[in-house]
């Protein structure tokens, strides 16, 4: 009898969340039907959820989705964690799925439940794309954004361009067991591999935060006073070693290469406290992946790998203007 008790009251407790997320799905990811003589509704209407919403970069994925949902008559929500949190991230995705929205853009996560909510977007009728991190065992339709790996492997070659005699490096790096991370770190091992004047000492986890960034470059330093260069894989890295390396002052400073071009992050590399760092494109990334939805809703095939360009920015390369990261979008 009491185990039955439990059993209704789970069944219960199910039955009531599945309703709810249902329920509060349909109430977020809803707009309204203009009224009569009022400009047409958006032909479809797509959500866009990024790894964290009051983020710099993904506020230019963020651009780059507007100006494609204008031009293509598309509705857009942009909606997702206020920090990068892995519980909201998912249950995000989950809602746009039961308020059963025309399409989904959304960075692809490293966990196990991931590939699952892809697929049950899938049996409803309802794309998926990854953008800035791919899923490449899932059933996502296509990726848009950096060839990680390379970016990595870019990074690394910039060292060696930049740099002479014996390098001892330091990584700084957003999440161990992020995906595209890991990629950024193999491309750069594999682009210094062979170069005996390099050795990489350690890597340290910022966890996509700039006092992360902060401590784990310092901890580098402590652990390995003999490191010479310092290379950081996610968008605050880049400023969090720069300040590290500005409070020690000292008279022969680290090289220093970043990732992304973040305002401080130019500041700094203004400033010749970063050396290099590497420019991706997510205005463009955002507006492919709107383009890539509005042609599967018409039918069309996709490049399932669409990889936007890569480069390296140094202090003669300067001024910069985030405005230059739109590329030619077509």
């Amino acid at each position: 009898m009491f185990k039955r008790s439990l059993y209704s009251i789970a069944l219960a407790l199910f039955l009531v969340t599945s309703a709810l997320t249902i329920y509060f799905g349909k109430e977020t990811f809803h707009f309204n039907t203009p009224p009569a003589g009022a400009e047409s509704p958006p032909a479809y209407h797509f959500v866009l959820i990024p790894e964290e919403l009051d983020n710099d970069y993904w506020h230019l994925v963020e651009q780059g989705a507007r100006e494609a949902a204008r031009h293509l008559h598309v509705h857009l929500e942009y909606l997702g964690p206020k920090q990068a949190d892995l519980e909201e991230h998912l249950k995000t995705i989950d809602m746009a799925i039961a308020g059963k929205v025309d399409g989904i853009m959304t960075q692809a996560i490293n966990d196990g439940e991931f590939s699952p909510l892809i697929k049950k977007a899938g049996e409803k009728g309802i794309p998926l794309v990854t953008i800035d991190t791919d899923a490449p065992g899932s059933s996502r339709k296509a990726y848009i954004g950096t060839d990680n790996y390379y970016a990595g492997f870019l990074a690394g070659k910039a060292l060696l361009t930049d740099t002479e005699g014996e390098q001892f490096v330091g990584i700084v790096t957003g999440r161990l067991e992020a995906a595209h991370q890991k990629l950024r770190v193999q491309g750069f091992r594999d682009a210094v591999e062979h170069e005996k004047r390099v050795q990489i000492l350690d890597v340290k986890e910022s966890n996509i935060t700039k006092i992360g960034a902060v401590e784990a470059a310092y901890g580098l330093l402590k652990a390995h006073p003999q490191i010479t260069a310092l290379y950081g894989t996610s968008a605050l890295d880049g400023s969090g070693m720069a300040q590290v390396v500005e409070r020690l002052r000292t008279d022969n400073p680290p090289y220093v290469i970043a990732f992304d071009t973040l305002p401080e992050t130019i500041s700094y590399l203004e400033s010749g406290l970063i050396d290099a760092t590497i420019v991706q494109y997510p205005y463009k990334m955002g507006y492919r992946a709107v383009q890539s939805l509005v042609a599967l809703q018409e039918g069309k095939k996709l490049d399932e790998l669409q990889h936007t360009e890569t480069t390296v920015l140094r202090k003669e390369n300067l001024p910069f203007s985030p405005l230059s990261q739109r590329g030619e979008v077509q």
